[in-house]
């Protein structure tokens, strides 16, 4: 503030050091950030001519106020801070004061007081932006988009040199903005006047995206990108866009991209997971790779390799690049440490899967892991350590409840301990009545162990409470048809069931078994080759070749038994099948 002295005395000499020193002190902590910087292209600080400041007396009153205004802001006194502030602020017409006094409005939440401070300050400085920022932010804030894009068209005329990075700006204050639609207008009405400028076009494109305008989204990215071809944060956007329309399309904008920029780290990884998307694993791999050369150091990379070398199946690559994520010191080791029991898993080495397992110790993955080693230990033959550890596994939530029940079940099912299993899921329905998969399960062991009755009742219960659960009803279908009952009604079940799951070969084996039932020779060899073609399940073979040797077709129906045989010599429904016609 610049301050006529009337008096020469020393205390007033005094009184304006201290006003000074304050102003500045309380000045220099900043006002709420108007308008948040994009993390590119930071532009370098943009400096304002200082502005012209009234020539007032410093009187006592004048530093009591202000002092007393400012140690309320410190204890916390809002209501004192923000008002005293204010009316220094009307009184001397002095901008920094301004300034202050819309600092601690923002600060405390009380925007009208804020807008009220921020209008004086542009009356007093009509030329300073950070007015004009500030005042289009608090406006933004009370949902008063005319007023700020009115504030913002000046900030962006005041300001030719900056246009490009203060819509990066705009556009970050917009990204959060509850109405879609209406930042998409406003923002478009602020790029109107700019039609050269690439960020305008860009910041469009965003809110476009978001608010699920695609076409009008992809336009835009577009004509970021041809007005400034060199721009990979437009090239970014537009392959983003294309995944759904033309993900080729996509791939080959990166492709093309990074042909001329082949240092350009963020597109070669868009490059690389858009490739993992399309299931193109050889070359997603190829592009890590190029990324590790890079970035030796990373782990991450080491990963992401490990992880599509397990989907390759390239074992070796993958525990490479797995242990490499280890000792790079990747943050998420239960991960890595998980992923490398699915590759002792994958390799069939048991006790290397197991290790790995039990060093999940938290994240995502232990609930899963700790499952894995209680199959594990059940499938080398440690049925007593399998039900321990499911035993000491203690369940987060019902869904881990139920995962526990069923795995125990299961286990107890693979050692043909099925009343066991029947009793454990019986158990489960006790905590949890309703639960789908705790009915599957109960009325899957009910039928085997010769209970139709309850079999039925479960089934029925569970879609009452879940209607679309296409199994139950292929289930309850297919039960009546082994035991050769209503099998009418079984057929309207197990087409329901179609309905539900189109592809489902087992379902598609439901319907063709009871098309043979019903009589229709025809239609049932039609469902079942197309099942047998979608999976080659033994039970399936034994189906179709049933069929097909009461149609007449016996050596295709023998060729079908014969080689399904060969992969599957213990099922006992293939067998069976085979003696009931050559015996």
């Amino acid at each position: 503030m610049r301050v006529h002295i009337k008096s020469s005395k020393v205390m007033n000499q005094f009184k304006y050091i201290i006003f000074v020193s304050l102003l500045c002190s309380a000045c220099a902590q900043g006002p709420v950030s108007p308008i948040p910087m994009h993390p590119v292209d930071v532009p370098e600080e943009h400096s304002e001519e200082a502005p012209a400041l009234p020539n007032i007396e410093l009187s006592e009153e004048l530093l009591y106020e202000f002092l007393l205004t400012e140690i309320a802001s410190q204890r916390g006194d809002v209501e004192l801070a923000v008002q005293g502030s204010s009316d220094l602020a009307n009184r001397t017409k002095d901008p920094r004061l301004a300034m202050r006094a819309a600092q601690l409005a923002l600060q405390t939440g009380q925007l009208d007081k804020a807008i009220e401070a921020l209008k004086l300050w542009r009356e007093i400085d009509p030329a300073s932006t950070m007015a004009m920022r500030m005042h289009a932010t608090a406006l933004l804030r009370t949902g008063r988009l005319d007023e700020a894009g009115q504030e913002l068209a000046n900030v962006l005329k005041t300001e030719q040199a900056n246009v490009g990075h203060i819509f990066f700006q705009i556009y970050q204050m917009m990204a959060s903005y509850p109405d879609r639609e209406a930042a998409l207008k406003f923002m478009r009405e602020l790029a109107q006047p700019y039609p050269r400028v690439a960020e305008a076009h860009w910041s469009v494109a965003q809110l476009a995206q978001s608010s699920g305008d695609e076409k009008l989204a992809l336009d835009e990215a577009r004509q970021a990108r041809n007005l400034r071809p060199e721009w990979d944060t437009a090239v970014s956007l537009e392959a983003f866009l294309l995944k759904k329309r033309d993900p080729q399309q996509g791939l080959e904008l990166l492709r093309q991209y990074l042909s001329g920029h082949p240092d350009s780290q963020e597109i070669r990884l868009q490059y690389a997971r858009a490739l993992l998307e399309q299931k193109k694993y050889k070359e997603a791999r190829d592009q890590f790779k190029y990324l590790a050369d890079e970035d030796p150091d990373n782990p991450e990379t080491a990963y992401a390799i490990a992880l599509i070398s397990l989907q390759m199946k390239d074992f070796e690559g993958a525990e490479e690049n797995l242990k490499q994520s280890l000792s790079k010191g990747r943050k998420d080791q239960n991960t890595v440490r998980y992923y490398l029991g699915q590759l002792g898993e994958a390799k069939q080495n048991n006790d290397e899967a197991i290790e790995n397992y039990q060093q999940v110790k938290g994240g995502e993955y232990q609930f899963a892991a700790q499952l894995r080693i209680a199959y594990l230990l059940n499938k080398s033959g440690r049925f007593d350590e399998a039900v321990q550890q499911l035993h000491q596994i203690f369940p987060v939530d019902n869904k881990q409840r139920v995962q526990l029940i069923s795995a125990e079940a299961q286990i107890l099912r693979e050692v043909n301990r099925k009343t066991e299993a029947y009793l454990v899921f019986k158990h489960g329905l006790e905590l949890l009545p309703n639960d789908p998969d705790l009915l599957y399960g109960t009325a899957m062991l009910a039928d085997m162990l010769g209970k139709p009755d309850e079999f039925e009742e479960l089934m029925r219960k569970l879609i009452k409470i879940q209607p679309d659960h296409a199994h139950a009803y292929n289930a309850l279908g297919y039960g009546l048809m082994e035991r050769n009952e209503r099998i009418p009604e079984a057929m309207e079940l197990v087409e329901k069931a179609l309905q539900l799951a189109p592809d489902d070969p087992a379902i598609m084996d439901s319907v063709g078994w009871g098309y043979y039932l019903s009589g229709k020779l025809d239609e049932s060899v039609k469902m079942l080759r197309n099942a047998f073609a979608s999976n080659p399940d033994p039970e399936i073979a034994a189906h179709l070749g049933e069929v097909l040797w009461m149609r007449g077709d016996k050596e295709e129906a023998r060729k079908i038994w014969q080689e399904s045989l060969k992969e599957n010599p213990d099922n006992a429904k293939l067998q069976a099948t085979l003696k009931k016609f050559i015996p």
